[in-house]
Order: structure tokens, then C-alpha cells, then sequence
């Protein structure tokens, strides 16, 4: 019959070592033994506690686990090869600190045993409370745990920091298994002042709020920090007008989630206070999915400014006509109901053609979007003016002209009209899938949906004007005026490419359309 592990991590470890390795028999030891009181791991003392008392004698045991070098400090003795208790001095005091550091140095996670006997009355203080000797300890052991990086975490880290999210790294580990582990993770790299990107938690938490402002950009991994550290650091990234994301697990990492603009806990280790403090819950527990998310993320942002720059066209085109033909002439072109069939397919079908572009690598190249920076960019707007402009040149003339033009009468004129300012936002439909790229074309062929939208579109609006007459206010076209509606509208391609040739200021344009994105 297997014994049946429980705990955190770092005890199942623990735990199985011991039952592997040195064969201990942990039913026969729970059998023996009585718990009497459980110190859960406190973040800040970095350390756990049990108070235990065997069956066959009086003694109550004190036994303590937790980071090396504290529980090292509350020992006064140890037990040699022999079993036998000698008592800590300074030089070996000195050999063991070296030995913790060997290990951390190799990106073990160091933990140390300690326990000591103490008479039943010294169990309960004045008060009645149970309390656990700090001192005087005779130490046991020290274990080295290996915390490997999951596969793929040092490819995600780089993923981050080349789309120019900057990575850190807090945990309560000591400053040299928190350097070996980030510099096997990427975070740390051979060109990083060691000194200025490593800290740990209490000296950052004893900076002045001037030194912590100063320092916090450049601190990479912050070791041996508490709860309030990680808090902190979250604290003054936002007020140097950062957009913070954190990660966490524990409960402890709950007020951190919570103040950060994106919290991310985790599915399977998470606790529950931690996912309700956080936006996103992590599933897989694997930072790989970080970069996963930040990538969708900018895909996301990225479509609804392709969305708000193709029905910004089109909104200023359709107000522009209307408003100048009511003005002049007395009478609009276009009508409510074609008014509302556009809306009805640009608005659903666009939006969803548009929504469906999946992420590309290019987004990744693009620094964040800055916590102040304006949603409608001055690319869109350079993007969107001239298409714009030029809708309402051809649709004007058609307006004014159409009829000696082309010979038709108004009837046909004002179909000509509707039908070519809806075949103007098909093709413009294309310009949108990319704001900067001058090829709005590629990997067009990955995306069946949008290919299919776009036919379900031309499908729609030929019912909508050949068989839809009453209804929609118009009259059939003939094969020629067909073309001549095609040829005007595809005209926004070859000025969507032009036009992107012209530099833009990365000052915005309308100072007044900025906006203030809280990504909660």
C-alpha cells in the first residue's frame, strides 16, 4: 500500500525523497507520532513549523523547515555523520552558508531542517496559545531542490521581451537561486549590471519612495520578498505610468493581482483567493501562455482599430453625401433603408470579417500601447481620410453629373450610387485587414471566413438591387453599369497603397479623441 503524499510542492518533494531515497516508513512515523500544533509557511519568517509529541515519551518536539539561511540563523548545534549534536560555531556557521550558496548558485531551492525538545509546560504560553521554540535549534539537514524551468518558458520570456514587455522576476527564494534561475530563464543576461537588476525584498522596501521611483525600472529580480514587496513594486511601475501585468499563485499574491492592471493566476496550483483577485486565470499554469495571451491581446486591439477605421470611412462618406445632396438639392441619395442595409451588413458582416484576423508576428515587433495613448492612431487617420475623401469626390459627381454622364435617369442614377458606395466598402474592406502594411493582400488565403463574408456580401447586395426593387428603392443595372460601379470602387486599393506611403507624426492628430484604457 503506497503512502498518500500531501502538501505543497516543495513538501511532496520533500516527502518523496524521503520515502524513495531513505526508505523511511512515514505510516509507521504518523502512527508513533500525535500533532499538537501546525505552523502554517509564513512569507514573511520564510519558514513552517509542527509541533509533534511521540506516544512512548514525554517530549514535545519542535520541528522547522524553511529557507536555509533562516532557519541556520535560529540553530545553535548539529548533528554530525555520526548523529552526534555539536555545537554551530562561526567557522562552521561559515561552511554551511557557503555550502546553501553552492547550491542556490546551481539553481536549487535550499531548504533546511531544525528541531529541538521542549517539556509539555513550555507548550502554551500565558495566554494559552500554542508557541514554538525560534532558537537554540539543533540543525538537521539541508536539502537542495531542483525547480526546472518548463520547457518552453525561455522561449516565451523572449517572446516577451521582443515585443518590449519588460520581465521581472519576485520570488521568496535567496538572491543566488533567484539569479541562477532567471539567467536560465532569459530574464537575466551577460550585459545586466548584476548589482542594480538583482535586490532583495527588504532593501527595496527600505529605499525611499525617490530611490524606489529611481531604481524600479531597472531591478530585473527581486529575492526574498514578501507579499508587501511585490505590492510595492506593482505600486510604483503604475505611477511611473506603466501598464502592469502580474502573475501569482498563492494567496499571499492576492493583493498584488488585485492592483496590477492585468492580474494572471493560476488554474491548477492557484488558489482560489488568488483567482478572484486576478482578470485572467491561467489553465495550464505555464508562463508560455503569458505570451500566448499577450499575443491575442494585441490581435484583439488591433482588429477593433481595423473595425473602427473601416466604419469611421464609411460613416463619414455616407453623412458627407447625404448632408451636402439635402442641403443643395433638397433630396438624398441614399435612403433610410439603404442606409440601414449598409449599416446592417458592414456593421455585422464587417465586423466580423474584420474580428477574425488571427495574431501575426508583426504585432510582436510593436512596443505596448501606452496607458494614455489614443485609439484612433494617425495612421488610421491617414488611412481613413483619403478613402474617405474619395468616396464622397466620385459619389458627389454621380450625384451632380450621373445622369449626363452616363445617360440614365434618376432612378438609375440614385441606384448607381448606392450600389457603388456599398461596393466601395467591400474593396475598402481589404485596406482595413491591414493598417500599415502596403500588401493588404497577404495571408488573405488563411482566411476562408473573411473570403467568405466578403462573397456572402456581393450575394446580398446583388439581391438587394436586382431583386429587391420595391423594397430597397431601386432599379436593375445592366452588365455595364456593373463595371462602371466595380471599377470606381476598386480604385481604393491602388490609393489605400499610396497613401501609406506618407510618413506620419506620432503626435496625435486630435488631441481630444484620447482615451484612458483601464484593461480590467
Amino acid at each position: 500500500m503506497e503512502y498518500e503524499i500531501s502538501g505543497s510542492p516543495t513538501e511532496k518533494a520533500i516527502l518523496s525523497w524521503a520515502i524513495e531515497d531513505l526508505n523511511m516508513d512515514m505510516e509507521e512515523i504518523t502512527r508513533k507520532c500525535s500533532i499538537l500544533h501546525v505552523e502554517a509557511f509564513n512569507s514573511q519568517k520564510k519558514r513552517s513549523g509542527v509541533l509533534l509529541k511521540r506516544k512512548v515519551d514525554s517530549p514535545v518536539h519542535v520541528h522547522w523547515k524553511g529557507a536555509a539561511e533562516m532557519i541556520l540563523a535560529m540553530s545553535s548545534s548539529y548533528y554530525d555523520a555520526s548523529g552526534i549534536i555539536k555545537d554551530l560555531n562561526d567557522s562552521q556557521k561559515l561552511e554551511f552558508q557557503q555550502i546553501i550558496q553552492a547550491m542556490a548558485a546551481s539553481s536549487l531551492r535550499c531548504i533546511a531542517f531544525a528541531q529541538s525538545r521542549i517539556q509539555a509546560e513550555e507548550v502554551e504560553d500565558s495566554d494559552g496559545h500554542k508557541t514554538m521554540k525560534e532558537d537554540g535549534l539543533v540543525l538537521l539537514g539541508l536539502v537542495g531542490i531542483k525547480d526546472p524551468c518548463r520547457p518552453g518558458v525561455k522561449k516565451a520570456v523572449e517572446d516577451c521581451q521582443y515585443a518590449r514587455v519588460n520581465v521581472k522576476m519576485i520570488t521568496g527564494d535567496n538572491a543566488f537561486t533567484a539569479k541562477a534561475i532567471a539567467t536560465e530563464c532569459g530574464i537575466l543576461r551577460a550585459e545586466h549590471d548584476m548589482n542594480e537588476a538583482v535586490i532583495e525584498g527588504e532593501k527595496f522596501r527600505n529605499y525611499t519612495e525617490e530611490e524606489r521611483m529611481e531604481k524600479v525600472d531597472e531591478i530585473l529580480v527581486m529575492a526574498r520578498s514578501s507579499p508587501f514587496d511585490k505590492l510595492l513594486m506593482v505600486q510604483c511601475l503604475k505611477q511611473k505610468g506603466h501598464v502592469v501585468a502580474v502573475t501569482g499563485d498563492g494567496t499571499n499574491d492576492a493583493p498584488a493581482l488585485k492592483e496590477a492592471d492585468i492580474g494572471l493566476s493560476m488554474g491548477i496550483q492557484g488558489t482560489e483567493v488568488a483567482k478572484e483577485s486576478s482578470d485572467i486565470v491561467i489553465l495550464d499554469d505555464n508562463f508560455a501562455s503569458v505570451a500566448t495571451a499577450l499575443k491575442w491581446g494585441r490581435c484583439v486591439y488591433n482588429n477593433i482599430q481595423k473595425f473602427i477605421q473601416f466604419q469611421l470611412t464609411m460613416n463619414v462618406a455616407a453623412l458627407v453625401i447625404n448632408f451636402v445632396a439635402a442641403v443643395s438639392a433638397g433630396e438624398v441619395p441614399l435612403t433610410a433603408v439603404q442606409l440601414l442595409w449598409v449599416n446592417l451588413i458592414m456593421d455585422t458582416l464587417g465586423a466580423l470579417a474584420l474580428a477574425t484576423e488571427k495574431p501575426t508576428k508583426e504585432l510582436m515587433d510593436k512596443p505596448p500601447v501606452g496607458r494614455t495613448a489614443p485609439l484612433i492612431t494617425n495612421i488610421m487617420w491617414r488611412n481613413l481620410l483619403p478613402q474617405a475623401m474619395y468616396q464622397i469626390s466620385v459619389l458627389l459627381i454621380l450625384q451632380f453629373r450621373g445622369e449626363s454622364i452616363f445617360g440614365v435617369d434618376d432612378k438609375v442614377k440614385d441606384t448607381l450610387i448606392f450600389n457603388t458606395f456599398v461596393l466601395c466598402q467591400v474593396f475598402n474592406e481589404f485596406n482595413a485587414r491591414k493598417l500599415e502594411k502596403k500588401n493588404v493582400f497577404k495571408g488573405i488565403h488563411r482566411n476562408r471566413l473573411f473570403m467568405g463574408i466578403i462573397a456572402i456580401t456581393m450575394v446580398l447586395q446583388v439581391i438587394m438591387v436586382e431583386f429587391l426593387k420595391k423594397f430597397a428603392d431601386t432599379v436593375r443595372l445592366s452588365w455595364g453599369q456593373w463595371g462602371i460601379c466595380i471599377g470606381i470602387a476598386s480604385m481604393s486599393w491602388p490609393i489605400g497603397w499610396v497613401v501609406k506611403f506618407i510618413p506620419v507624426a506620432e503626435k496625435p492628430f486630435f488631441s481630444y479623441l484620447k482615451i484612458k484604457k483601464h484593461f480590467r
